[in-house]
């Protein structure tokens, strides 16, 4: 089903908005939209939204499986928009969002479709997942100019940390942690401050009124808590070569960056128990 305006799709497609979880797919550029809409349909989700361009071209088969909204993704809080408006039409539901080429991982999601941990999430009271970022990059940037390479995607195996998050007053928010890591981290020149860190929430309840920021937190405190008060929850993880591409097709870095790979690069094996392995999930209680 095709919408000519978000407008359009909140009006006409509630069909879209009655089961979820849902599938919120922001397209960027023309890269690896096809993959990402399959990975996620393949995860469990319920109905795949994508907001993109019309000069996108699908196969027939996956144009007649999402609900396709024309979408400018070049304006100002283009996602956040996006979120929070189709939050407010979807009470209730497990809502998640994504930009093309980037794949959800969830513990175990090779035998368990992410309905089965959302269950499990709702019945430990809580209404959103913490999500790491973790950057993937194509071995050979001469080969795969973009940075893109399903067959040959690699990514940082350490790097990784975490600092307390202050709050208005100057000392560190209960139970939230900015993250850092990837290409973020190792390429911080090119990259503004305000955009370093890896952490998303990017699966959460829907709840009329709630709003999603820029900076990917929400403006109720509780939904950015990695974990609840008496123990460690599930957190999830999407494997992204959004950060590889901007280095690779922005001109105030593409020339310095000859190679993505270092000595702490490895070989993606798009895995759970890889990411699992490497601590950038968490399967909480869950087992």
């Amino acid at each position: 089903m095709r919408y000519g305006s978000l407008k359009e799709f909140l009006k006409t497609g509630q069909d879209a908005l009655v089961k979820g979880p849902i599938a919120m797919v922001f397209v960027e550029d023309l890269i690896e939209v096809d993959t990402t809409i399959r990975h996620h349909q393949m995860a469990g989700f319920k109905q795949v939204l994508l907001f993109a361009p019309d000069e996108l071209h699908l196969p027939d088969d996956l144009e007649d499986e999402i609900h396709r909204i024309h979408y400018d993704m070049s304006v100002e809080n283009a996602l956040p928009d996006a979120v929070n408006a189709v939050n407010d039409a979807a009470e209730g539901l497990w809502l998640y969002y994504c930009y093309n080429a980037e794949y959800l991982f969830h513990p175990f999601c090779e035998d368990r479709e992410i309905s089965e941990l959302l269950a499990f999430h709702t019945e430990e009271r809580r209404d959103a997942v913490l999500t790491y970022v973790v950057d993937l990059y194509a071995d050979d940037l001469d080969k795969y100019p973009n940075a893109v390479s399903l067959e040959h995607a690699w990514m940082d195996k350490s790097g990784y940390y975490a600092l307390g998050r202050a709050g208005d007053d100057g000392h560190p928010k209960e139970r939230q942690l900015d993250f850092f890591g990837g290409l973020r981290w190792r390429f911080e020149e090119h990259i503004p401050k305000q955009r370093r860190k890896i952490d998303r929430i990017s699966l959460f309840r829907a709840r009329k009124g709630l709003r999603l920021r820029a900076d990917h937190t929400f403006d109720d405190e509780e939904y950015n808590t990695f974990a609840c008060p008496w123990h460690h929850n599930i957190t999830i993880a999407v494997a992204s070569f959004r950060t590889a591409k901007a280095l690779k097709s922005n001109a105030g870095s593409t020339f310095d960056i000859y190679t993505f790979k270092w000595h702490n690069s490895t070989e993606f094996g798009w895995s759970s128990q890889q990411l699992l392995d490497l601590g950038l999930m968490e399967p909480g209680q869950w087992f």
